[in-house]
């Protein structure tokens, strides 16, 4: 796998279609930068304040939407690197992970938030190292 940064990780702009009745919320296509492959696409509810870290997968490329609300997205590489994203209804975007960053998220400002990952392989346990919150120095309260 090689060095990875957090400056690897692709953040692009999602088109968000007006429609009578509700809008048209683009997530992914095979075509664009960062897609790898598809191994299964789930979706977490993140409650506002909460906050799900540490992980780091060893080989699953992630792809993060968030469609409802707003999430505060912490990135950490193994050189020390650290990089920090929002995103939800007033930024939508999708960030591409590549494996072998650590990362955390936390819920911000609504009830709740709907964040969608589209991973390149299904969920596979033996691939991901996970840490406990303060294992890893980050002040969540901050945010």
């Amino acid at each position: 796998m090689g060095t990875v940064s957090v400056n690897q990780i692709l953040i692009n702009p999602l088109k968000r279609i007006p429609v009578a009745g509700g809008d048209v919320l683009h997530g992914i296509r095979c075509s664009d930068q960062g897609y790898v492959d598809f191994g299964e696409a789930y979706f977490s509810v993140v409650e506002a304040g909460a906050v799900k870290a540490w992980k780091k997968h060893l080989r699953m490329t992630l792809n993060f939407v968030v469609p409802l609300g707003m999430v505060l997205f912490v990135f950490l590489d193994e050189q020390g690197g650290l990089r920090e994203e929002e995103l939800g209804e007033n930024r939508y975007m999708r960030l591409t992970v590549p494996p072998g960053i650590w990362f955390g998220f936390k819920g911000l400002f609504s009830p709740s938030s709907i964040l969608m990952n589209l991973a390149d392989i299904p969920h596979d346990s033996t691939e991901v190292d996970r840490k406990d919150i303060g294992e890893i120095n980050y002040n969540w309260k901050a945010k």
